[in-house]
């Protein structure tokens, strides 16, 4: 174990002011901070900043330098006496180690290194941005060479298999640090520090390797130096997966409730490389969405009745090795969102969609007594719903001429980032309310069409945390804080820009 926080802030900018403000916020969240000398626009500012690294020599903190050469990755495009130079003089300034790459090491002899560098731990490292190596003994073999205090081996993973067997490979040796890099590994790099030798860079504002979660993330919404081997995991898969409220609403709820737990986004395009992990990254349960609601259903050893007859999954639990259960809990969410508002039972409603979201939308609303109809961009898929709840399919071209009591989108258009999209045109609009599941943005560009025409409109950010609130009851079998769970989807929404659409004058009601 290099030092006693796990989490190591990342600090890079191109100005030594800029290094010196993410610095300060660095130690507010943890002991351990990585400095990217190689980032510093020039010799001058990299000077400067090294310069005043010295008076946070006292505090109790663990430096890392790094000086990275643009040929490993990094930025520095000086020589390699002029690299040594720079972590020598920051190794004097207080750092206690120095990462430096196998391409240096590589052309640099051994007795240098030790005359102006011996003074440094070294953290010996190896950087596969493209793939992830295929023989990993021998990479550390050679980063082993000369004896470094630690090795450190950082790859791109395509799959959870390979982030996986990463991971592994740092678990049977000692001072080996296994970084998996990209989006796909990003749950596997935060579960990472369940392990005695994990270990986690954390930018403070600029990411240094993709799929890096930055240190605010990852200290305030994962409460990632929390993580233990006690730790019960949960997630979302999908793709894509990055927009995403679900770890904002779950882990939340989790800190409320003082549980000992963790939500994290899966990016999922091979739904089997995900379930062959279940098991190894001791997942407990996970969400549902685009574009594995159907497909999912093949994998799993049982189903809730509702679920089954629907057709689609968006939460499972895990009830054993290899055991997997479905349910649906969109269904819940459409109802607790539209009883205070239309009155269901003989009620006539259209449906936009005929996916996953729509089915679930469809059998629930039937299930309360509605009428149910049916709009959707492929015919045979639009029939089929209408048909399994007894409804009317209708083509798009006939709506104008229609009247309903609610219409409700059940399709992604609008959803971010292409919130300027619409599923229908405002003539087409003839109804007492429109409810779209959309949550991101909070008004969709639908939504501001029916508010002009004077029509009642509902947010999917109420279906969202509903369905939310019950997924989460299933798992933790307790209830759920639903104000908490509202709020925290509301500050993300916020955060990000998306709580009003782009281009919108009107707030959200």
């Amino acid at each position: 174990m290099l030092v006693d926080d796990k989490i190591c802030a990342v600090v890079a900018a191109s100005k030594a002011s800029e290094m010196q403000r993410q610095l300060s916020q660095a130690v507010r969240h943890t002991h351990t901070v990585e400095v990217r000398l190689d980032w510093l626009r020039s010799e001058v500012e990299i000077d400067r900043f090294v310069g005043q690294l010295g008076r946070h020599a006292a505090r109790p903190v663990t430096f890392i330098a790094t000086c990275r050469r643009t040929k490993a990755g990094g930025r520095y495009r000086g020589s390699i006496g002029k690299q040594l130079l720079h972590l020598a003089e920051a190794i004097r300034a207080g750092c206690t180690w120095y990462d430096l790459e196998i391409e240096t090491i590589r052309e640099c002899p051994p007795e240098l290194l030790e005359a102006l560098l011996g003074d440094g731990r070294q953290l010996r490292s190896a950087h596969y941005f493209r793939h992830l190596p295929g023989n990993l003994s021998l990479v550390a073999q050679e980063l082993k060479r000369g004896d470094p205090q630690a090795i450190k081996i950082a790859a791109h993973c395509d799959s959870l298999a390979e982030a996986n067997k990463l991971a592994e490979f740092a678990s049977r040796h000692r001072n080996v640090i296994a970084i998996p890099m990209g989006e796909v590994a990003l749950p596997a790099r935060i579960l990472a520090l369940r392990a005695k030798n994990g270990f986690a860079y954390a930018p403070v504002e600029n990411a240094t390797a993709a799929g890096q979660t930055s240190l605010a993330e990852l200290s305030k919404l994962y409460r990632a130096d929390r993580i233990n081997r006690q730790t019960r995991v949960y997630g979302v898969i999908g793709n894509p997966i990055s927009h995403s409220l679900s770890p904002a609403m779950h882990n939340r709820a989790f800190a409320a409730r003082r549980i000992n737990a963790i939500y994290l986004p899966f990016l999922v395009g091979d739904l089997r490389d995900f379930l062959d992990s279940v098991d190894r990254l001791g997942i407990d349960g996970f969400s549902v969405t685009l574009p594995h609601k159907e497909t999912i259903m093949k994998y799993l050893d049982g189903c809730d009745p509702l679920a089954a007859r629907i057709g689609a999954v968006n939460t499972v639990t895990v009830r054993g090795p290899g055991h997997l259960y479905g349910y649906n809990t969109d269904y819940v969410g459409v109802l607790r969102t539209l009883e205070r508002r239309v009155r269901l039972p003989a009620s006539r409603v259209l449906v936009l969609g005929a996916g996953g979201a729509a089915r679930a939308v469809a059998f629930a609303l039937a299930q309360a007594g509605s009428r149910v109809c049916v709009s959707a961009r492929r015919w045979d898929k639009a029939k089929a719903l209408a048909g399994a709840v007894d409804g009317e399919a209708i083509e798009r071209a006939k709506l104008r001429g229609e009247f309903f009591d609610a219409i409700i989108n059940a399709t992604p258009v609008g959803m971010y980032p292409a919130m300027e999209n619409s599923p229908l045109e405002a003539r087409e609009l003839n109804c007492r309310l429109v409810f779209d599941t959309i949550y991101r943005p909070h008004r969709t560009r639908l939504i501001e069409l029916a508010q002009r025409r004077g029509i009642e409109t509902v947010s999917g950010l109420e279906m969202f945390v509903w369905q939310g609130s019950a997924q989460w009851e299933i798992w933790t079998r307790g209830r759920a804080p639903i104000r908490v769970m509202r709020q925290a989807v509301i500050d993300a929404l916020a955060r990000e820009g998306t709580l009003v659409r782009k281009g919108s004058t009107r707030n959200p009601r």
